[in-house]
């Protein structure tokens, strides 16, 4: 009798020992009330989906002095003074708008951020001039060909401009650089300084003041002479147009291939 008892109190301990463990596991749940506050760290996210909290900052550093009652940010949430402003450094506010330093700058969430725009002085800006040009068309030639006729009065010169600055073209009298203005702004012209042709041969000698025509079939321009230079034969500055209305005579200098005269007159009433 003492053996079966035995081996029936060995059978009822066996049955106990196999239990699953999981019957003993349990889940102890976190009080709630009134009287617990939250924590005051920072609390790891370890799933997205098992309801820990947002890792964000929850002890002093972020707490807020409220702001006095009936002020313009009285109902703004996250507004206030830090708590701790000695701290320094950019501070996360609890409602997720950045505290800047000691400024206390809010920025709540959402909202648009305009950045200043610093003063700064106005440098006047020069106007720019604009300079005139006359393109040479077809119905700006005469019948036989030239574009217009050019007098030197104290020089005796009074010869037609043909287009083109070539051998052929100055053989007939003045040349018109192609390129350059017939009538508004620059009007440059060349012509030969020796031979049967010889109409620029002593434009070196003119004066500051003496007068050159040139009548084309937009007109009659008298102009008075401002500058009689000798430049390098490599010079084209004197063919850029310009804004006041002005003809630019070329020609070659005796004996000095590498140089050319260039006389510049600027039109007068």
């Amino acid at each position: 009798m003492k053996k079966l008892l035995m081996l029936a109190s060995m059978l009822c301990l066996t049955l106990c020992l196999s239990t699953s463990a999981n019957a003993l596991e349990c889940t102890v749940q976190a009080p709630n009330g009134p009287e617990y506050a939250d924590a005051t760290s920072v609390e790891p996210v370890v799933t997205a989906d098992r309801g820990e909290q947002a890792n964000r900052d929850l002890s002093k550093n972020t707490a807020l002095i409220p702001p006095a009652f009936g002020s313009p940010t009285s109902n703004l949430l996250g507004s206030g003074e830090p708590l701790t402003p000695n701290l320094g450094g950019a501070i996360l506010s609890p409602v997720g708008g950045i505290i800047s330093g000691p400024s206390t700058t809010i920025t709540p969430p959402g909202a648009t951020v305009i950045p200043s725009v610093p003063s700064t002085s106005i440098t006047p800006v020069e106007p720019v001039q604009v300079t005139s040009y006359t393109d040479v068309t077809s119905d700006l030639y005469y019948k036989n060909g030239h574009l217009g006729t050019l007098k030197i009065p104290s020089l005796d010169v009074n010869v037609k401009v043909y287009q083109g600055t070539g051998a052929s073209v100055l053989a007939k009298g003045a040349g018109h650089f192609e390129g350059t203005s017939i009538w508004d702004g620059n009007c440059c012209i060349a012509g030969h300084n020796r031979g049967a042709n010889c109409y620029f041969g002593e434009i070196h000698t003119l004066g500051l003041g003496d007068k050159i025509t040139l009548t084309t079939k937009l007109g009659t321009r008298t102009y008075a002479v401002t500058s009689v230079s000798k430049i390098s034969e490599m010079d084209r500055s004197m063919l850029a147009p310009t804004v006041e209305n002005c003809i630019t005579l070329y020609t070659c200098v005796k004996n000095q291939s590498n140089y050319r005269w260039c006389v510049r007159a600027v039109e007068v009433n």
